[in-house]
């Protein structure tokens, strides 16, 4: 059970102190590896912003920036390319050698990676488009060749849809969220994300920064946060940040979750965090996020925002989801209570952040797109060979 749930208007807090002192099996290595061999791999900079290390606090602070990741602005590419890969790899041992469609549901990012990987390997797609998603990005799925449909309700009636769409011979549900019945596949998503965590070591034992003391994600069904809890938690050399959880305050399903311990269903409002307006935890994340996470905050519309505009302005294009980590860390370091917050989270002011924004500003269209040319930044980005 949660040790401490509190609510207020902006934000609302759980914290798990105990949570540091779990710990789990690593997930494959392998990953890494596949994703290496594709065409226009790269790890994503990882930037260094001392002004906001000034602003809260803290010794340094670093952005994951995944504005682009393998030609996607988004992390999303990660998970649906290792997926894609074992499905195939799986019914070619099987010898189910014709053709297949590759199914899936999405809030955005995720149905394009999807989209973008079969059209690369000469497959269908089949994407279930949630209400509320902007045209741009539909026009984005499309232009990778998918069948796409609207689907008028939220992204868990999309889900829903995409579920009953795959039942049909030859095809395939590639999704980022699990249910009873339904953990292989996205347990596969999830281990394509652990490249970005194995990314972030390296980087910052090049810019010598040793381990972080806080890793904040934005979370929808928790799938890239499972990949984060899992990485760090699995680590046996002493060194385990707090991991903090940052949801919209009108899609907070894991804070209700948290709260109630047990996976709740919320009723989602409208959010300009597209990507992250999920009404249902991952079945398959809900007891590694149980577990594993020390805090979650929620953050609404408006801090989002003006940490995407304060990203910009350090030159780091950030959506609104990816923003949101900024925005959840404003929210639990800074205003009444922060210095109990930060007791709880183990943080002083040497502490090292890495903040993870999970978008670029093109991933979500409500955004505005503006950037500076960096100042205060500076890039910490490993050569492929530098991998460890």
């Amino acid at each position: 059970m949660p040790e401490n749930f509190a609510s207020s208007r902006t934000p609302s807090w759980f914290v798990r102190p105990a949570a540091r002192s779990w710990t789990c099996e690593p997930a494959p290595a392998d990953a890494w590896d596949f994703h290496a061999s594709l065409p226009g791999y790269a790890p994503t900079p990882l930037i260094e912003l001392p002004a906001l290390a000034v602003e809260l606090g803290v010794g340094r602070v670093f952005v994951k920036d995944e504005s682009s990741r393998l030609g996607l602005p988004a992390f999303k590419a990660l998970g649906a390319s290792w997926a894609v890969r074992r499905v195939l790899a799986e019914r070619k041992a099987e010898g189910a050698a014709g053709p297949v469609t590759l199914v899936t549901a999405t809030d955005g990012n995720h149905g394009r990676a999807v989209a973008r990987m079969s059209r690369l390997l000469g497959r269908r797609a089949h994407v279930f488009v949630a209400h509320g998603v902007h045209p741009e990005a539909v026009a984005a799925i499309e232009s990778e060749g998918a069948e796409v449909t609207r689907v008028s309700g939220t992204y868990d009636e999309a889900v829903r849809r995409a579920a009953g769409a795959a039942a049909a011979p030859d095809a395939v549900l590639v999704q980022d969220t699990a249910w009873p019945g339904y953990e292989r596949i996205p347990a596969w998503i999830v281990e394509g994300y652990a490249t970005l965590c194995a990314e972030i070591d390296t980087q910052l034992a090049l810019a010598r920064a040793g381990a972080p003391g806080l890793v904040a994600v934005p979370v929808g069904v928790g799938s890239l946060a499972q990949a984060v809890v899992t990485h760090y938690r699995s680590r046996r050399d002493g060194r385990a940040p707090a991991l903090l959880a940052v949801e919209p305050e009108a899609a907070a399903c894991l804070a209700a979750s948290l709260a109630a311990g047990r996976p709740v269903t919320v009723a989602t409002g409208g959010t300009t965090m597209a990507g992250l307006n999920c009404g249902t935890v991952s079945h398959l994340a809900w007891p590694v996020l149980r577990d594993g996470l020390d805090a979650a905050v929620t953050v609404t519309d408006a801090g989002s925002a003006r940490a995407a505009a304060d990203l910009a302005s350090l030159g780091v294009p950030s959506g609104p989801c990816g923003a949101a980590s900024l925005a959840g860390v404003r929210a639990a370091l800074t205003g009444a209570d922060a210095d109990a917050r930060r007791a709880a989270l183990g943080l002083g002011p040497a502490s090292v952040l890495v903040l993870l924004s999970t978008e670029g500003p093109a991933a979500n269209p409500h955004a505005e797109s503006g950037s500076a040319a960096p100042r205060t930044a500076s890039r910490t980005a490993p050569h492929q060979d530098d991998r460890t």
